[in-house]
């Protein structure tokens, strides 16, 4: 797909390529990555189009949408379709999640079919109708059945790396992920993402980074730190104090896609940002192409580029009135007729998103 994909201007790629290069390849245990900055996975938005402009805008790595190992086991068409991976992707994994080790062991083996670099278990999501099976992280409640559960799947695995998501805790009275960390290290996980807050806080109140650095003094395995990550001063600032391996990005790559370059540069991640509204239809241009190449129904194809384009608009003077037109929009080309007059009306301008505002807090990283 990316071999066909139209290149970015030499404007753009005069303000990217300065920052690619501040890039510094890391590996976490036996997984390799172009940079310490990853896309952490998130619900209904890492699919195939969006993982690879990340990958392309500086992601050093992706992980999946969470995918049901039940669906899997059930030979669901839309459960498959979700383990796909594009060849150009460089360095995915595939996250499932499920309660059960037998059938996370069983779905594991088809979803290493579709070649991912590794297997990444869930053990954060906060959510209702998982947690309530005992997925997500109800898996952090039952720290005796830990062991078995991750051996189980490990052994389906062969050589490929599991790793784990995970949250402090269940609640302010069970944080427990140092404990979490020890199993997983004797369990044979590669790596250790945590997410810093408590299930019970769903994605309200603040990421507990302190915390989180007192697992560096003790760890025995690498690290990923991932929580209120929304902005390149927060990342670049996290990135100088941290002791962790890696840094995992949700909810900020989704208002400000170029935050895994623009975070690597101390002049660009203090001030405002160096992209305007064509560099950002440059990119909207090219995660259509991608989606247009992944899926084939027309109406998919706009409810997936819509809800990350207005998205993008966050920021830009008179983002809430494009916003509306945009969800009028009934074609794929209507929509992006709107969006390339809204994008391109902001030459040499550039946004200024307010941070203060609540972003996303039922979901996402």
């Amino acid at each position: 797909m990316k071999g066909s994909v139209k290149p970015f201007s030499p404007k753009l790629m005069a303000k990217i390529e300065p920052l690619m290069k501040k890039r510094q390849a890391t590996k976490l245990g036996r997984v390799s990555f172009d940079s310490p900055l990853l896309l952490a996975p998130m619900a209904s938005i890492c699919n195939i189009p969006y993982r690879l402009l990340m990958e392309d805008l500086g992601a050093g790595g992706t992980v999946s949408e969470l995918i049901s190992c039940h669906g899997i086991n059930y030979n669901n068409k839309k459960t498959l379709d979700m383990l796909k991976i594009d060849p150009a992707e460089k360095n995915i994994g595939i996250q499932l999640f499920g309660e059960d080790p037998e059938s996370m062991a069983k779905a594991t083996e088809v979803a290493l079919s579709f070649g991912p670099k590794f297997i990444d278990i869930n053990m954060g999501c906060p959510v209702r109708k998982v947690v309530n099976k005992g997925g997500g992280s109800a898996l952090m409640k039952d720290v005796k059945a830990l062991g078995p559960y991750l051996e189980t799947i490990k052994k389906a695995m062969g050589e490929i790396p599991l790793t784990i998501k995970i949250r402090t805790g269940w609640d302010a009275d069970q944080v427990n992920a140092d404990e979490i960390l020890n199993i997983a290290y004797n369990s044979g996980v590669e790596f250790v993402a945590i997410h810093g807050r408590t299930r019970s806080q769903q994605y309200t109140g603040q990421a507990n980074w302190e915390y989180i650095e007192s697992l560096n003094e003790v760890k025995k395995l690498p690290l990923i730190g991932n929580g209120d990550l929304h902005q390149p001063f927060q990342v670049h600032k996290r990135m100088n104090e941290t002791k962790c391996d890696g840094l995992m990005i949700a909810r900020g790559a989704l208002r400000n896609p170029f935050i895994f370059v623009e975070s690597l540069d101390e002049q660009t991640a203090n001030g405002r940002s160096i992209f305007d509204g064509p560099d950002y239809w440059e990119v909207i241009e090219r995660l259509v192409h991608y989606i247009t190449h992944t899926f084939s129904d027309e109406r998919v194809c706009l409810v997936q580029a819509r809800k990350l384009i207005v998205w993008f608009a966050a920021g830009f003077k008179a983002a809430a009135h494009y916003r509306g037109l945009a969800f009028k929009a009934k074609t794929l080309e209507d929509c992006l007729k709107i969006s390339e007059d809204f994008f391109l009306s902001h030459q040499g301008q550039t946004k200024h998103i307010n941070y203060a505002e609540t972003f996303m807090t039922s979901g996402h990283g």
